[in-house]
């Protein structure tokens, strides 16, 4: 193999970082970075420094505070990416074989750990059944004396994923199944194997039995959920994965990003459907859902769910500004409704700005909407009449523009 001076190395010596994530992370890209530009044209090299970067990344980041979570994703990604080189570059069986040792070593000594998701890739890593069969022999006493051991004296074996990997890649199901039984409790990091080998062997009625046992009050019940959909959709369920997981299985970080993911997943139905069914997952908060009926141009679902429950003033003043023109009766409606959820004292922070927003974005609309002003100025008016948390902030603004 080409000698080759890696830029990387000597910024990742042991305990090279303070506290801050910033440079770690950083430093972990251009790593990342310089190791794909040398993988264009020589893939076992690549590998090869792969490889260095996972021994050297838990030693060098020990002292820095990874709190914020920015460092840890930062490594996953970096697992990520550089497992697949690993595993392309064309290599003897006997040095895959050490890399593989290596690369146990680095998993042993991940001390905060950082690298422990490479166990999980520990099968691929492998390339051939054979390889994985031996690691899974070499895996599997350990485990299972320490699954073996009385409660609390047992500590965690850093071998677990990589073990469950190996056999699974190896497809020694029945035996990967029979070890899993013998861990003192149920958890889903190692009962998903059991749900990938009765998978693999065509048992996908009972796969989806096994991963539902596994719930449990610290198991992450959305993981399991996606693994159930999945395996429902690969056998052509798709009516059945909606109705049993798609909800639960594709949270966004927003409601539009679920509902957006769920149509994407299932175009078979329809996005009032989907939409529908979403509301009625959180009774309560129909108005969370305006954008995501706005967004599939739903818009007198939209309008519906914003009169039913709180729905932030600001994104219904948005929708009001953005649909003036091309649908002014929904626009008026909008921003209507965006009064209404400021005069019930509903929105964070709301101030004499955002009151004079949504009015402006009501008048913009009335023209269009065919609906008379003066109409439109009575029934604010009635709202700042009542008495309600908002009022004062909405009559010192509006009253100079409901005079007029």
């Amino acid at each position: 193999m080409t000698t080759h001076k890696w830029q990387f190395t000597p910024r990742f010596r042991r305990h090279a970082f303070g506290w801050r994530s910033d440079t770690p992370v950083q430093r972990i890209k251009e790593a990342i970075t310089e190791i794909k530009q040398v993988a264009r044209k020589e893939p076992v090299l690549a590998a090869e420094g792969a490889i260095i970067l996972l021994e050297k990344l838990s030693p060098a980041l020990e002292q820095v505070d990874s709190s914020s979570g920015a460092l840890g994703s930062a490594v996953n990604k970096a697992i990520d990416t550089l497992v697949p080189l690993i595993v392309k570059a064309d290599v003897e069986p006997t040095l895959r074989q050490r890399w593989l040792e290596r690369l146990w070593q680095a998993l042993q000594d991940d001390e905060m750990p950082y690298i422990e998701r490479l166990g999980d890739y520990w099968g691929k890593l492998c390339v051939t059944p054979e390889l994985a069969s031996h690691w899974g022999d070499e895996f599997t006493p350990a485990l299972t004396h320490n699954w073996g051991l009385p409660r609390g004296e047992g500590g965690y074996f850093k071998g677990t994923s990589a073990c469950l990997s190996a056999l699974f890649a190896a497809g020694r199901h029945d035996e990967l199944l029979a070890l899993i039984d013998k861990a003192p409790f149920k958890w889903w990091h190692d009962r998903r194997w059991g749900v990938k080998a009765l998978s693999a062997q065509g048992k996908k009625a009972e796969a989806i039995r096994y991963a539902e046992e596994s719930r449990g009050i610290n198991d992450p019940g959305w993981q399991i959920a996606q693994t159930c959909e999945e395996i429902l959709l690969s056998s052509g369920l798709r009516d059945e994965a909606y109705r049993r997981y798609a909800i639960e299985a594709n949270q966004g970080t927003t409601n539009l990003a679920t509902f957006r993911a769920i149509a994407k997943k299932y175009p078979h139905k329809q996005p009032e459907e989907i939409l529908r069914d979403l509301v009625a997952s959180t009774p309560g908060a129909e108005g969370k859902w305006f954008a995501a009926a706005k967004d599939a141009g739903l818009f007198d679902v939209a309008i519906e769910l914003a009169t039913r429950s709180p729905t932030d003033p600001r994104t219904l003043t948005r929708a009001a500004r953005d649909y003036a023109e091309k649908q002014p009766a929904f626009a008026l409606a909008a921003g209507l409704a965006a009064l209404r959820w400021i005069s019930l004292g509903h929105g964070y922070e709301i101030t004499g700005a955002d009151v004079l927003d949504a009015y402006s974005a009501v008048t913009q609309a009335v023209p269009n909407a065919g609906v008379p002003a003066q109409l439109v100025n009575e029934q604010i008016r009635d709202m700042i009449t009542s008495t309600q948390p908002g009022n004062s902030l909405m009559k010192t603004i509006l009253t100079r523009h409901l005079s007029n």
